[in-house]
């Protein structure tokens, strides 16, 4: 994949760390920093690269729970992937943002926007397993106007998908201030990992989607 990121096109078939996800039997993929740009807050892979964590003995970082508050995102529902995953709010001490060890369950950014907000990004991330079961294994696969559809204590939200990239971890950072944008119109963010090498994940699988309608 080319290391400014491999992108889909921009109309499809049908009518917002980068944090990551890992290795088989859950590896965490990626560190995060934050970096302060023009007052902006925006994230970005950490180029050294994270402490790795084998199959056997599992991830070297544990997700840190945030409280849930009226309006936070409960699932997340891709029909084109046959997904429905619950949806736990994650903080990023140490700035390190690390989703639920449970691949099956994805972790929501809870210090950026919130889904529905009409600024922000809301970021969602998953773990990927490379040996099958992860919620967004087949992230990758998704294209320019399929449904997402975020599940809110205040009812549900629908999205469209706009752009489906996967960069290199090396190459993420590149253009992180914009993917992980606070200060553009409300919208989601999923992001996995991608290319299993045997040993790691070499890439980010980043997903754009806009509020439909």
């Amino acid at each position: 994949m080319p290391d400014g990121g491999t992108q889909r096109a921009s109309t499809g078939r049908h009518p917002g760390w980068v944090a990551a996800a890992g290795a088989a039997l859950i590896a965490v993929g990626a560190v995060l920093w934050w970096v302060q740009t023009s007052g902006t807050q925006a994230m970005t892979a950490d180029p050294a690269g994270p402490p790795s964590a084998s199959p056997e003995t599992g991830s070297t970082a544990r997700p840190v729970r945030a409280p849930r508050e009226p309006g936070d995102p409960e699932r997340v529902r891709i029909p084109a992937l046959h997904v429905d995953a619950p949806v736990l709010p994650v903080r990023a001490p140490g700035r390190t943002l690390v989703p639920p060890s449970d691949p099956q369950r994805l972790g929501w950014w809870a210090d950026g926007a919130q889904p529905g907000a009409s600024r922000g990004s809301a970021l969602v991330a998953g773990h990927t397993v490379h040996t099958g079961g992860g919620a967004l294994d087949h992230l990758e696969d998704l294209e320019p106007g399929d449904l997402v559809v975020v599940r809110t204590d205040r009812g549900s939200l629908r999205y469209d998908v706009r752009r489906v990239r996967v960069f290199s971890k090396g190459r993420i950072a590149d253009h992180a201030t914009r993917l992980f944008s606070q200060e553009v119109p409300g919208r989601l963010v999923l992001v996995t990992c991608e290319d299993w090498d045997g040993e790691r994940y070499l890439s980010n699988v980043v997903v754009t989607a806009t509020p439909r309608g």
